[in-house]
């Protein structure tokens, strides 16, 4: 059964916002901030504005600039689009702040415009995404997961807090659900037979079910009580999902009904994202 049909224009109006919102960010850190150490391996705050423009420069048909160092020897290099990502983190990193933050304006605005003036029919067409065959609309989709998410890394290393909840932080959760399947089933390995609900608060809140017969599948209601209840703020339950903290550090923010060890299982495989 084929995927529905991702419509462009809220969600070229959600990447427009976002890069807005991190333009603005990046207007409030302080010089001294961007060579800060992020919660990602061996990335700055500037790196990571690096990683986003690179990709950004990629779709717009740049490619990064020779390296001749090896950059897959680097502990946190996982495979070749990883290493991409590192030699344009790499040209970046002798630009000043002021320079990083006008190239990230000048190229999200070229991108803004670039999706705007495609068609339905092109967001409908076949691309590559990080999960695999899919559409250029989910592409996209990923992409505006992959800069909101950046967006918090540079939030949580410069102690800016904000934009957790709202469109974009729901588009979030909506993108985590959609992978809750994978976790619960493959990643978690939760029995057949057995289902889960995961609430979250605090920021978006929602309340989300999975069963899992012969597969995992997200479900609208469970036919009988969970076999275990996840219950956690909405940002911790992101951040899980996308590795950015040590499940058994956070398990106290958890509550947990029902079955516990299941439960506790399912928290230490949230993470999903490479």
């Amino acid at each position: 059964m084929p995927a529905p049909a991702i419509t462009k224009e809220p969600l070229v109006d959600l990447l427009a916002a976002e890069w807005s919102a991190l333009d603005e960010l990046l207007g409030e850190l302080p010089t001294a901030m961007w060579t800060a150490p992020s919660n990602l391996p061996g990335w700055t705050i500037q790196d990571i504005v690096a990683h986003m423009l690179g990709t950004e420069l990629s779709l717009l048909g740049n490619s990064p600039p020779d390296d001749d160092s090896d950059v897959t020897e680097l502990s946190h290099v996982h495979n070749e689009i990883g290493a991409m990502n590192e030699r344009w983190v790499r040209s970046f990193r002798d630009h000043q702040p002021a320079a990083m933050r006008e190239r990230f304006r000048e190229v999200t605005t070229q991108r803004v415009a670039a999706l705007r003036a495609m068609s339905q029919e092109d967001f409908d067409g076949p691309s590559w995404t990080p999960a695999g065959p899919g559409t250029y609309g989910r592409f996209m989709q990923f992409r505006h997961f992959d800069c909101w998410i950046h967006e918090q890394d540079i939030r949580d290393t410069a102690g800016i807090p904000g934009r957790e909840s709202g469109p974009s932080a729901e588009e979030v959760l909506d993108e985590i659900t959609r992978a809750l399947g994978f976790i619960v089933g493959k990643r978690a390995g939760v029995p057949d037979g057995d289902s889960v609900t995961i609430q979250v608060h605090g920021g978006p809140r929602r309340t989300m079910h999975v069963v899992v017969d012969g597969r995992a599948k997200v479900v609208d209601q469970l036919p009988g009580q969970p076999s275990t209840t996840l219950e956690l703020p909405a940002g911790l339950f992101i951040r899980l999902a996308a590795g950015r903290l040590d499940p058994a550090k956070h398990l106290d923010e958890v509550r947990i009904s029902g079955d516990e060890t299941l439960g506790k299982r399912i928290v230490g495989y949230l993470s999903y994202v490479l």
